[in-house]
């Protein structure tokens, strides 16, 4: 059956070229020639709009808002000699699928007609979704793995012991602490320290106060974390990257379950519950003599071990479906849809950076989306990795964890122009943890190798 493709114009000879071409080519075609007969004649069979901004009665944009209003639109292509941003970007936040510009470029209106109507036809495939089954904060997914992390936070939360979680940059350690401190059913606060984003001084200070004068600026008392956490939870991320001379401190406060401000001999009780985070080895940095042995045993009473994506990848739909509810309402974008070919390309990737990467790469794609269909096209996963369970990818051929990870990081500097502030943005991590990957990786401004080179 012919498609039915709609043309919106007021010159009549430009509607009569389009309508010759595109009969042409295979279409049954339908025109209008002012805004009342466009809205009207864009009905249920209509599969496409070629659609003219300057209309009698009203504009193209007064077409594409009362559209906006249907349940069942046509895909809309944008015909007209505006060249200019205000009327792109105003066309495309009203759905428009496509900006073309007048004078017409044939081939490149082929492509476009026949681009639109294939993404409308994926909608029969399309796999709808249901963010709303999931809780927010929820641990999405439904793996043995992730069952297990499920069944090790209901154990946990049931003592008050101290609890360390590990895993790869990305993989939700946060999102763990905070489900351990939910399922006390605690009215108490949760309190998280970023150990990677001050100095020691800093650091030691905003974990246990000070009181007034003890240093300079100190013009004040001041609760830390330890104080204000209370009868809470306090979460210790990145714990590796502390000094050794607060790991002695810490150590302390945990044997004796007691801490004094900074300046202060005055003991004050420790009454929350410790839980620290680390995507380092401990147990190796112990045998390199970078942390101490006895504060990584009192830390890891009890260890919760996060899977790498790579390593769970029939999670992905769930974790598209639960992120996608929530970065499409943040954003005000309606995201229905995910094409089964978007899933597949999710679900071959490496994912270095972890769902904390597949959050990023999701939100790019929302903000790109003309419609309320995902699909593969707007997904731009660089570095061509893919998952170790892609059947075309030889085993052989796969790159180490360190290489993928070495990889993104000179992408995301060279991205910023190694602007550091920028990259540490990009990958939500710290600027003494990149300055130490810079320096891990052997990574040179001008693309030259160090000594820490894969």
């Amino acid at each position: 059956m012919a498609r039915r493709l709609l043309i919106v114009d007021d010159d009549r000879s430009i509607r009569r070229t389009l309508e010759k071409f595109l009969v042409g080519e295979g279409y049954e075609v339908v025109t209008a020639q002012d805004a009342p007969g466009a809205i009207a004649a864009a009905t249920a069979d209509i599969d496409l709009m070629l659609l003219d901004l300057g209309l009698p009665g009203g504009s193209g944009f007064d077409v594409l808002a009362a559209l906006k209003e249907r349940e069942v639109v046509p895909a809309v292509v944008v015909v007209t000699a505006r060249d200019d941003m205000q009327s792109t970007v105003r066309a495309i936040q009203l759905g428009a699928f496509e900006y073309l510009v007048k004078p017409i470029d044939i081939d490149r209106l082929r492509a476009v007609v026949r681009a639109a109507l294939d993404s409308r036809d994926t909608r029969s495939h399309l796999v709808e979704l249901t963010a709303s089954a999931y809780p927010s904060g929820e641990i999405l997914g439904r793996s043995a793995s992730i069952r297990d992390v499920w069944k090790q936070i209901g154990a946990v939360s049931t003592t008050r012991a101290p609890v360390l979680i590990v895993g790869e940059s990305g993989t939700g350690k946060e999102l763990v602490a905070k489900a351990i401190h939910a399922a006390t059913e605690s009215t108490h606060p949760f309190v998280a320290v970023n150990c990677t984003a001050l100095a020691p001084g800093v650091l030691e200070s905003e974990l246990f106060g000070h009181v007034k004068g003890a240093f300079t600026g100190a013009i004040a008392d001041r609760p830390g974390r330890f104080e204000l956490a209370g009868r809470g939870t306090l979460f210790l991320d990145e714990i590796a990257e502390i000094s050794p001379e607060l790991q002695a401190k810490l150590l302390r406060v945990l044997q004796e379950r007691t801490f004094e401000r900074v300046g202060d001999a005055k003991a004050i009780a420790l009454e929350a519950r410790v839980i620290a985070a680390t995507h380092r080895d401990l147990a190796q940095m112990v045998a390199q003599g970078k942390f101490r042995e006895d504060l990584f045993y009192r830390l890891r009473v009890v260890e919760i071990a996060l899977p790498p994506l790579r390593e769970r990848p029939t999670d992905i739909p769930i974790l598209v479906e639960g992120l996608l509810g929530r970065i499409a309402k943040d954003l005000g974008r309606e995201i229905r849809y995910v094409t089964p070919a978007a899933l597949a390309k999710l679900q071959r990737h490496a994912w270095p950076g972890n769902v904390r990467e597949l959050e990023n790469l999701l939100t790019r794609a929302v903000v790109l989306a003309k419609s309320d269909v995902l699909d593969e096209t707007l997904l731009a996963i660089g570095g061509g990795a893919t998952s170790q369970h892609a059947e075309t990818d030889p085993e052989g051929q796969l790159p180490t964890l360190r290489e993928i990870e070495r990889g993104h990081v000179a992408r995301v500097l060279r991205h910023a122009d190694w602007n550091k502030r920028r990259a540490c943005a990009i990958l939500d991590i710290s600027r003494p943890t990149l300055d130490r990957k810079i320096e891990e990786y052997g990574l040179r401004r001008d693309g030259s190798e160090g000594e820490g080179g894969a």
